[in-house]
């Protein structure tokens, strides 16, 4: 397993202690150097916010946790391909590497609200120097929805 898979793994658990509290399968964290910065699930029904997301959430942590707003040199894991709003925080923050595992598309299929907008076109219209790679563990990920539609007791958004 590389340290990509590694890191997936673990959005991947946190998504799924999201989707056992009753939340939304998501999950997201953020490394750097190799290590463990921050990790987070969605939260959006638990904290009534609607911009809970994981990865909104985990990079909070991050800069909480480092004590600074700019996350240059660390790569964000989010199961799923960040939506315009996470990636946009991921380029404020200087997130220099995103990896997601599901597309947005297949979010919006599992009933979410997304604007169908590639991180790769908002990188490219954004002219972010973000990377970004998708498709780590994407089945896995994108399984991720399919337990939840099972469990659900939580509501998409």
């Amino acid at each position: 397993m590389n340290d990509d898979e590694r890191w997936m793994r673990l959005a991947m658990e946190t998504a799924m202690r999201g989707i056992d509290a009753g939340q939304t399968p998501f999950g997201a964290c953020v490394v750097r150097d190799g290590a463990l910065v921050s990790v987070a699930h969605n939260q959006v029904w638990a904290d009534i916010d609607a911009t809970a997301h994981a990865e909104v959430l985990a990079i909070r942590r991050a800069c909480l946790r480092l004590n600074t707003i700019t996350l240059s040199g660390c790569v964000l894991y989010s199961t799923c391909e960040p939506c315009p709003m996470c990636f946009s925080a991921c380029h404020w923050a200087r997130i220099s590497r995103i990896v997601y595992g599901a597309t947005i598309d297949d979010a919006r299929h599992a009933g979410f609200n997304e604007l169908r907008i590639q991180a790769v076109v908002m990188k490219e219209l954004g002219h972010s120097a973000t990377i970004v790679e998708g498709g780590v563990l994407a089945s896995e990920a994108k399984d991720l929805f399919r337990r939840w539609l099972e469990m659900r007791t939580g509501r998409a958004y």
